[in-house]
């Protein structure tokens, strides 16, 4: 690592730092994110001439401090001349990309997919941008060094994609999350290795949870991820070879879709994650014993995520393998079955007020399709969502509490997807539900607008992208 300064017409940069392990095209987009200059425009003098992109630093010569010189202009945001009304469809593709909202790619730092995948999935989150922008900069003595820098970097790089409508380099971000989590830092012949999207989305959540939790930070909410993405587990453990019944609750950040040759679809997957064997010492035979553990759902959170999961260690080739098989998933999720009598009796009201809500908005033909339903709860996603919910609420999780409830109902977000079939390899992708309900894909710093009727083709089956990770936000009503 070299830290060097770059002087760039009038202004200059000081300790800009250099990882040396990466090439220097990465490099550029660093300083692509501070000058807006983009990478093929850049001409850096070093010795000997022109810095390559695919130069080797070792024998360029560069030392600690140097100042180096850099020509090139950076991108000018062309205004468009008045004129008639114009459809968006008819816009170039970058226009429609700034009239739908957020739009501002990731670059690939080499191999990072699975990394800037994870952050524009979690970006679209308006509550935890809003809890991020209120964290502080001095560290709290509660919370150590390296969760706090996470999170602090975790909070500039949203606001970098805020603020940006071209690609941003997330460098700072990276370096620090292979400092807390060194695993995401293993190379493989000099090159930095792929990783799995869905531990480094779990690893995030756990270092925001751990530092927005701080009493510092916020005493209002002393538990910002947990209310925003937590799902409380009640389970039955149950021996029947002993009679020995127990109970147990866990805190989660998603369920897990199983996946087997009965499982078609999400709901049966989740059906069967929330079921599992483990075998554990009986007290009462003395020795090891068979257990099925039932699952339920006893709390909600507002944003639901499910895993699909895809890949699992093959013994008999020592790595990783992927399932391919195709798992439908909805647009719409009605968790309602899955969830413990006592939460089952909570979402009752809610979800006569939404019903109620719905009949209004959408008349005799919503009632027309809940008449001849068994389960009307079943039905409801059938029709449009309630005035009340757009899905894009600023304000932080604990204000929206108070004003609403959950109805087990949930609208999907995004979706991480793997395209490939070994799980050390392939590519991550993220696809991601803007304010205006228009989707855009998120392939590192490429986003292209889709329809949201293909996005629940992304279900698996072959070798496109199938989802590995969903996200869902939930339906509520006022209190």
């Amino acid at each position: 690592m070299l830290t060097v300064s770059v002087k760039w017409q009038k202004e200059l940069f000081p300790k800009v730092e250099i990882d040396t392990s990466q090439s220097p095209y990465v490099f550029k987009c660093q300083l692509h994110d501070l000058t807006g200059v983009p990478p093929e425009r850049q001409k850096i003098m070093v010795k000997g001439g022109l810095l390559k992109d695919d130069a080797n630093w070792a024998t360029l010569g560069v030392k600690e401090g140097q100042k180096l010189m850099m020509m090139g202009t950076a991108d000018e945001i062309v205004k468009t001349p008045e004129k008639g009304p114009v459809f968006m469809e008819d816009l170039p593709e970058e226009e429609q990309m700034v009239a739908m909202g957020h739009t501002a790619g990731l670059f690939n730092l080499g191999n990072t997919c699975y990394m800037n995948s994870t952050v524009q999935c979690l970006h679209s989150v308006p509550e935890l941008k809003s809890a991020l922008v209120s964290y502080p900069s001095q560290k709290s003595s509660e919370l150590d060094h390296s969760s706090h820098m996470l999170t602090a970097a975790t909070r500039e790089l949203f606001n970098e994609l805020d603020k940006s409508v071209q690609p941003v380099a997330p460098m700072q971000f990276w370096m620090v999350l292979r400092k807390k989590y060194p695993q995401f830092g293993q190379l493989h012949n000099g090159v930095y290795m792929q990783q799995d999207a869905e531990e480094c989305w779990t690893q995030l959540l756990y270092t925001l949870s751990q530092s927005l939790r701080s009493p510092s930070f916020s005493s209002e909410n002393p538990d910002t991820i947990k209310a925003l993405f937590g799902i409380e587990l009640v389970s039955r453990v149950h021996c029947q070879e002993s009679g020995e019944e127990s109970s147990e609750t866990e805190s989660v950040y998603s369920l897990k879709c199983h996946i087997s040759q009965e499982v078609n679809h999400l709901h049966e997957g989740l059906k069967h994650g929330l079921k599992s064997e483990l075998e554990k010492a009986s007290p009462c035979l003395g020795r090891s014993a068979i257990y099925l553990k039932e699952s339920r759902i006893n709390a909600l959170p507002r944003y639901l995520t499910v895993q699909f999961v895809r890949f699992f260690w093959k013994r008999e080739s020592n790595q990783k393998a992927k399932i391919l098989r195709k798992v439908d998933y909805p647009l719409q999720l009605d968790v309602y079955d899955f969830c413990s009598d006592d939460l089952c009796k909570k979402l009752e009201a809610p979800r006569q007020i939404l019903r109620d809500e719905e009949g209004k908005k959408a008349g005799l033909k919503a009632k027309e399709k809940t008449s001849g339903s068994k389960d009307n709860d079943v039905k409801m996603t059938d029709v449009e969502r309630p005035s009340n919910e757009s899905g894009e609420s600023s304000k932080p999780t604990s204000q929206e509490d108070k004003k609403s409830h959950l109805t087990g109902i949930y609208d999907l977000v995004a979706v991480l997807t793997h395209k490939g079939r070994s799980a050390d390899s392939g590519h991550y992708v993220a696809w991601v539900k803007q304010e205006s309900g228009k989707w855009i894909e998120f392939d590192d710093d490429n986003p292209v607008p889709q329809r949201e009727e293909d996005i629940t083709k992304l279900s698996g089956g072959g070798d496109w992208h199938m989802a590995y990770i969903c996200m869902y936000k939930a339906r509520t009503v006022p209190k």
